[in-house]
Formats: C-alpha cells, sequence, structure tokens
C-alpha cells in the first residue's frame, strides 16, 4: 500500500531543502582526469511504510452491526465470559456482569465502548450445527438397526479429544484405530441404544443430541470420543455421484436420501466419511450441550473455530452471505462467540455456528453454507479506552 501524502510531505521538504543548498554551495575542485571517477550518488530510498499488525475498522463500517439484536448478543456474551483467558477480555466479563440486563440500545453502546472492531483478512467458509433430538429403542429391530456405541476399552487416546487415536492389541501393541466401515461391521461389543443408521449418522456429524424413548424417558448423547481419523463430508461424493441435485446438498436432502435407501447403499455412502464417534449417555437436563468451553453454548450466538487459529472465548462479528445452497436464509450477521470446535472447522477465516436444539434447527443448520468474512472484536481496557 502507498504511504500517505501526510507521511511523505516531511521527507519532500526534506529533499527539496538539500537540493537547494547543494545549488547555493561552492563547487569543489573535482578529481584529476588521470584519477579515479567518483562513484554516482544514488538518492536515499525511500522506506516502505510499516503495515499494521490488523485491519481496523469502525463498528459503523460493519456490515448488518446496527440491525443486530444487541440486547440477545449481551446476554449470550454476559452468560459464557467467564472462561475467557484474556485479562483483557475478563475485564470486560467483569463489567458486563456487573450491569443489569440491558435494551438493545444500551447494548450496542457497551459493546461499542469495550471493543474495536479488526477485520480478520480474507474469506473462508461458514456452516452450521444443531443439537438433533432422535428417537431410540434399547432393543434392536428392522428400523432401529444402528448401534450406539460407548468409547471401547481398547482404544487409546493422549487425552480428550485427541488425533492420534490409537487401538491396543491382545499383546499390548498399538496400532492406528479402524475407520468407520471397520467399526460398523463389528458385530459384537457394548451398545448403549439402537437407532436409525442415518440418524445416528447425523448425531456423529454433531457431536450431542438427546436420545427420547417410548416409555417418556429422554437421555443426552454425550461425545466421548473418535476413533482419531479426519472428518470428510459425503455431500459432494454425493453430489458428483448424481444422487444429489448440485444446488440440493443440504443436510436434510442427505438424509432423506440416507433413509430412502437404507442398508447396503446407505452404508457405502456413510463409509466415505471414515471419522466414527463414541458416545456416553446422561439425563436430559433440558439444557443446551456444553461446547469445548465447557458451558451451554447459546443459540445462534455460539461458534466453533479452529483453536490452532482463534482462542475459545473471544469475540466476532459475523458476516455470512452467498448462500450456495437453496432454501438459505440469506446472510448471518451477528456477534458471536468462540467456545465450540470441530472435526471439519480448519483456517482462521471459518465458523460453524450453534443454530440450537432440534427439528427446525436441524433444517436450518444444513442449509448454511455461505461466503464467511469474520471481524475480531478485541477488548479496549484501562483509562480512556
Amino acid at each position: 500500500m502507498a504511504p500517505r501524502l501526510s507521511a511523505r510531505r516531511p521527507l519532500l521538504a526534506a529533499v527539496l531543502l538539500t537540493l537547494a543548498l547543494a545549488g547555493c554551495a561552492t563547487p569543489r575542485p573535482g578529481p584529476s582526469p588521470a584519477g579515479p571517477r567518483p562513484s554516482p550518488v544514488r538518492p536515499l530510498p525511500t522506506p516502505a511504510p510499516t503495515p499494521p499488525p490488523e485491519r481496523l475498522e469502525r463498528f459503523e463500517d460493519l456490515p448488518g452491526w446496527a440491525s443486530d439484536d444487541h440486547a440477545a448478543a449481551f446476554e449470550a456474551f454476559r452468560a459464557t465470559c467467564g472462561i475467557a483467558r484474556d485479562p483483557a477480555l475478563g475485564e470486560v466479563c467483569r463489567r458486563a456482569r456487573a450491569l443489569p440486563q440491558l435494551t438493545a440500545l444500551a447494548a450496542r453502546a457497551f459493546f461499542e465502548d469495550s471493543f474495536r472492531p479488526e477485520l480478520v483478512a480474507g474469506e473462508g467458509v461458514l456452516t452450521a450445527y444443531f443439537s438433533p433430538v432422535y428417537e431410540a429403542r434399547d432393543r434392536r429391530d428392522a428400523e432401529f438397526s444402528a448401534p450406539l456405541r460407548p468409547k471401547p476399552a481398547d482404544l487409546v487416546t493422549s487425552g480428550p479429544g485427541a488425533k492420534d487415536a490409537m487401538k491396543r492389541g491382545a499383546d499390548g501393541r498399538l496400532a492406528p484405530y479402524p475407520d468407520r466401515a471397520a467399526i460398523e461391521g463389528q458385530a459384537d461389543g457394548p451398545v448403549l441404544a439402537w437407532m436409525r443408521p442415518e440418524e445416528k449418522f447425523f448425531l456423529q456429524i454433531q457431536g450431542s443430541g438427546v436420545l427420547t424413548y417410548p416409555d417418556g424417558r429422554r437421555l443426552k448423547a454425550v461425545f466421548a470420543a473418535t476413533n482419531g481419523l479426519p472428518f470428510a463430508g459425503i455431500a459432494n461424493p454425493m453430489r458428483d455421484r448424481g444422487l444429489l441435485e448440485a444446488n440440493n446438498t443440504a443436510g436434510d436432502a442427505i438424509r432423506v436420501w440416507l433413509a430412502s435407501h437404507r442398508g447396503r447403499e446407505a452404508a457405502e455412502v456413510m463409509a466415505l466419511n471414515p471419522r466414527y464417534v463414541f458416545f456416553t449417555l446422561a439425563p436430559d437436563d433440558g439444557r443446551q450441550p456444553a461446547g469445548a468451553a465447557g458451558v451451554p453454548l447459546p443459540p445462534g450466538r455460539a461458534i466453533a473455530v479452529d483453536v490452532t487459529r482463534n482462542s475459545l472465548g473471544e469475540l466476532f462479528f459475523i458476516d455470512g452471505v452467498a448462500p450456495t445452497l437453496s432454501g438459505a436464509f440469506p446472510s448471518y450477521r451477528r456477534t458471536v462467540m468462540a467456545l465450540d470446535v470441530g472435526g471439519a472447522i480448519k483456517g482462521q477465516v471459518r465458523a460453524d455456528l450453534y443454530l440450537g436444539q432440534g427439528q427446525d434447527a436441524g433444517v436450518e443448520a444444513g442449509r448454511v453454507r455461505h461466503t464467511l468474512r469474520m471481524h475480531r472484536l478485541v477488548p479496549k481496557v484501562g483509562p480512556g479506552r
């Protein structure tokens, strides 16, 4: 980027003054003809301007900032900001929690007084996820034929969510854990519940959900571990094989196809995603599921991020536009908190928006694939902030 004119003026004045003085100076005798030629005088190069560390913005420049529900954003921030490790963000959190419930206008003033927006360079992809509610059974039958499995005793990891899941053999040796197809081919082993195959597949993608039983019981299916293999989406392969139309690869379309082709055909397609998720069951307390940050996810205000590029607890204003899937909302512009992670969420400008529980949230989430720009909201602290 060229230096601004105001930054050039002192340098320009100095150059002109030097030339003027040189013209008035008494000429010095030059070297003898036999002597060496003088080195040509080269002008000093103009130093390149130092780019700012981030791209600074004003709140009024953020598309959709004025129309966001700032009161809802403030309540979501106040409920979850205690997980922040950044001292500056912790100070803003304490100020927020000392305030009463704010009107939309007061909440907007709080954000504008407490933060400054910085555009994260580049464009990425916005997707969405939800917490499903699915039927389950205690016994297998023709419809509920897919076992929901707990973490196996032979699965070894270096910690929660570790990517290096290994299988410990009878001789104690470790080997990579099997993929989805191999695990599904096992007939034995403990089973937590029986589900419809396509719904278990989506439960594994979402990472948690609620199971309902004919006798009225409701249990939470909580993420326990994975087989350590990377997530691979099946939407594009299904489109490429002509199983889905190019503009209709939303989650609901995938689920409908899998249900109508239940059996060998659906199993082969689901096996294209080698990642397999294991669960535990817990009583349903009626609360939203907890993300990786350990707090319940506020619907519409929480995102999963790549924690190698962004930090849990950070605030962002997201600008998701230009949907590629039919039936999608045209844009998602709002303040959100980074509270979760996801196996497919890679890159600095990449977010997965949590939309809540149940079927409606699932239909909406399955249609979200938007071009994304992210604006980090950086805390302002100290006097005269």
